[in-house]
């Protein structure tokens, strides 16, 4: 019996793959035969990834790139494809948060986050999903998104907002690309203990959590490989896109 979960031969870029959650899933795709090429702005962080897949049994290279930078990005991609002649998966997984109140919020917060978040993500997707149309190459484009993108939380404005941009950028996308063989989907994370939500984690902070989460838990970064393994294969999901899956401990069925 065929394992529709194999990507042995598939190359994935994993955009934000030296970020706790971006590298678990870098992971869950290298043992089920991917070929990795990590990205993210810590060159070391990502060399730590790439490591242990590679001690693991798996294949992977470390890319330095700034998703707030197209030119960052334009390099990146011309790297990776000398690398590896080119790719069929696309993680975006960077991500910045904020916990400023909103009056306080700045414009140049604002911009920051905005950068990395959604424009970032656009401009990474455009330039790399372009070239997958040069190459007639079908693949999949997975973004991460956030629970905080379809329920108003208070202390994250800012992120909530960009998330909230990139559910409507994938489905738009997944629209734009569907001609071309490409599937455009999203994961939504509930709280997993991150290190760009660790500050904001007090304890009323977490009470207030896991009373809306109906597991009563924070998820683990290795739980969310499930749902990116999925969406990455194409026998598995091939007639999906323009889809969420929430990976959120049922917080998604509660009311705020």
């Amino acid at each position: 019996m065929s394992n529709i979960f194999d990507l042995t031969g598939k190359v994935a870029v994993a955009v934000g793959g030296n970020s706790v959650l971006g590298s678990s899933i870098a992971k869950g795709f290298a043992e089920h035969g991917a070929k990795l090429a990590i990205v993210g702005r810590n060159l070391e962080k990502a060399e730590a990834v790439t490591k242990e897949i590679i001690e693991n049994g798996g294949l992977a290279k470390s890319f330095y790139g700034d998703v707030s930078s197209r030119e960052s990005i334009e390099k990146l991609a011309k790297e990776i494809e000398a690398w590896s002649g080119g790719w069929d998966i696309l993680l975006n997984a960077p991500g910045k948060n904020s916990s400023t109140p909103f009056f306080e919020i700045e414009m140049e917060e604002w911009d920051d986050i905005m950068d990395v978040n959604l424009k970032g993500l656009v401009f990474t997707t455009q330039i790399f999903t372009k070239r997958m149309v040069e190459q007639s190459r079908k693949g999949s484009i997975i973004n991460i998104s956030s629970v905080s993108s379809t329920t108003p939380l208070s202390k994250v404005f800012t992120y909530s907002a960009s998330k909230a941009g990139v559910n409507s950028v994938t489905q738009f996308l997944a629209r734009e690309f569907a001609p071309y063989g490409i599937r455009v989907n999203a994961i939504i994370p509930g709280f997993f203990p991150a290190e760009q939500n660790r500050k904001i984690l007090s304890e009323e902070r977490i009470a207030s959590i896991m009373g809306h989460t109906p597991m009563n838990r924070f998820g683990n970064p290795e739980e969310l490989q499930g749902a990116a393994i999925y969406l990455a294969s194409d026998k598995a999901s091939g007639f999906v896109t323009g889809t969420f899956i929430r990976v959120d401990g049922g917080f998604g069925c509660m009311t705020i």
